[in-house]
């Protein structure tokens, strides 16, 4: 590991949580933390997702590991996720999302899933964050990745539903108090200043500048918050660069939990 400590060992039997922010296609980068996390032997109690990382928080609970996550994704683009809508409260709907998530994940339910999972949207009709700990996968997770405008919103129970990252994009809040450290992965970084004239490219930087604010309060929570760098410019829909997404989250994440592990080991030879 070329640490001084031992993660595994500082962390021993405390229950881990992770929390994974949305970001569209940058949400690659939480497979990059995944894998950074599963070599040095950390595996959370809980992991709660929003938008994007809501795809990989059930991938995630289902049991699968982040090459496993990255494989089933393959050369995919955008277009194997959403079709274009009927534009009346959305241009596009993710039912191609939900058919991906129902064939490579055997439980149809949140809380029948392996690991403790949380899927959080916002509550369109009742201004709200809220916390799907149980309930359809495909429906929650389809709610929690809807982008106002640019996706359809989702009716589940009778309520509307549109993407937690509107009121909370770092679902830090929905279990904090469910672990003893809090790692939280945020990869809506503040948008570079490149962007074109479209609908979708304002719609799309509309929703980051709106995400990476309501993120602070929630970054607070965290124990350790990894913000991987180098992706602000890459488009939230474009899922070519996977591979150097996915490195980036690796790079920062082995960089966060370094530090870590050095002040944790400084701050043990203090006490002595």
């Amino acid at each position: 590991m070329g640490m001084d400590g031992d993660a595994a060992t500082i962390f021993g039997n405390k229950r881990v949580g992770l929390a994974l922010s949305g970001g569209g296609a940058r949400g690659f980068a939480h497979l990059g933390v995944l894998q950074a996390l599963e070599e040095l032997g950390i595996e959370p109690s809980i992991v709660a997702g929003v938008s994007a990382g809501s795809i990989v928080a059930v991938m995630k609970a289902s049991g699968m590991k982040a090459a496993d996550i990255a494989q089933a994704f393959g050369e995919m683009s955008m277009g194997d996720f959403a079709e274009i809508a009927i534009p009346k409260n959305g241009f596009m709907k993710l039912t191609k999302l939900k058919e991906f998530l129902k064939k490579r994940i055997a439980a149809t339910r949140i809380e029948e899933l392996p690991l403790k999972a949380v899927v959080c949207a916002t509550d369109f009709d009742n201004c709200r964050p809220v916390a799907f700990e149980q309930g359809p996968i495909g429906d929650c997770v389809t709610a929690s990745c809807s982008i106002p405008i640019v996706f359809q919103p989702v009716k589940i129970g009778g309520t509307t539903y549109v993407d937690g990252g509107v009121l909370r994009n770092l679902p830090a809040w929905a279990i904090r108090d469910k672990c003893d450290v809090l790692v939280g992965v945020n990869v809506s970084p503040m948008p570079g200043t490149k962007y074109r004239n479209t609908l979708l490219d304002i719609a799309s930087r509309s929703y980051d500048i709106m995400s990476r604010g309501n993120a602070r309060e929630d970054i607070a929570l965290c124990d350790i918050a990894i913000q991987p760098h180098g992706i602000s410019e890459l488009n939230v829909f474009n899922i070519k660069p996977k591979n150097k997404i996915i490195k980036s989250g690796y790079d920062e994440a082995m960089a966060v939990m370094k530090d870590f592990v050095k002040q944790t080991d400084n701050n043990a030879n203090n006490r002595e």
